[in-house]
């Protein structure tokens, strides 16, 4: 199925009275926005094609249930009071905006030079950002708000999967529940797994739905987590960096994959 095809039938199974369609030809991007709300979203058509190239059918399911439950969310009044469990961090790059599209300033937090913290309220099948008006409004200070936060990643679950490349280790935590990359930011979690490796700690958050922390005992576990970072950044439906960062102490420093490598006299 080609990308006018896709649009075609991903418009279809869209199209409501409150719904109107914008496709970006050059960036194969189309924009759905809900006319009540004034607000809308926007879909990397190739993006959602490549992550399903051998079922475009689940692909069109993926893009209509994205929607659906993102509209639905924004469509509920959100309160904070007595959800207080239900607001998590979630990882975004610094080119995501700071503000919604009617020019509602969103509540974060400077994170490293590649990524920002925001904050939302889970409302079951999606979650909506939250604003500062928002937590203005029922008395929840910008501190308040990541401090809980933070508090309800640690309570999350951390299965993850390994996989040992070239004699260099790689945890897989990859949960699809909207907060995998969101574990980052459990500092207990990302220690506890930084004691059990051996050589150097690599993390990366290639999307939303992945965060890898790596055992590198080599330079080529260097070559394979930023091969890996880059595979899923550009599969993930919701990209974040595709750098990775070397973990010490407490602390994330990017890793520059092609500047480790010499070139040959």
């Amino acid at each position: 199925m080609d990308i006018p095809e896709f649009r075609k039938r991903l418009e279809k199974r869209l199209e409501q009275d409150n719904r109107t369609f914008a496709f970006d030809e050059e960036q194969s991007s189309l924009r759905v926005d809900h006319t009540g709300l004034n607000k809308g979203v926007d879909l990397d058509l190739n993006q959602l094609l490549a992550k399903n190239d051998k079922d475009h059918e689940q692909a069109l399911k993926e893009a209509a249930d994205f929607i659906n439950a993102s509209f639905e969310a924004m469509e509920r009044n959100v309160v904070l009071k007595g959800k207080e469990n239900n607001i998590f961090p979630v990882l975004r790059s610094t080119s995501f905006p700071t503000e919604t599209k009617d020019g509602k300033t969103l509540l974060f937090s400077e994170h490293t030079a590649e990524t920002r913290i925001y904050y939302a309220l889970d409302l079951g099948e999606a979650y909506t950002m939250l604003e500062q008006e928002t937590a203005d409004k029922e008395g929840f200070t910008a501190e308040k708000v990541k401090e809980l936060s933070l508090f309800n990643v640690r309570a999350l679950e951390n299965t993850y999967k390994t996989d040992v490349v070239a004699g260099n280790t790689f945890y897989f935590i990859n949960t699809n529940d909207g907060y995998d990359a969101s574990r980052l930011l459990n500092e207990s979690f990302v220690e506890e797994m930084s004691q059990q490796i051996n050589g150097d700690t690599a993390v990366a958050v290639p999307h939303q739905d992945v965060l890898i922390i790596a055992d590198i005992q080599n330079d080529q576990g260097y070559d394979v987590l930023g091969q890996m970072a880059f595979r899923f950044f550009n599969n993930g439906r919701i990209p974040i960096t595709a750098l990775p960062f070397l973990y010490e102490n407490g602390s994330l420093e990017p890793i520059f994959i092609l500047a480790r490598k010499k070139p040959q006299k």
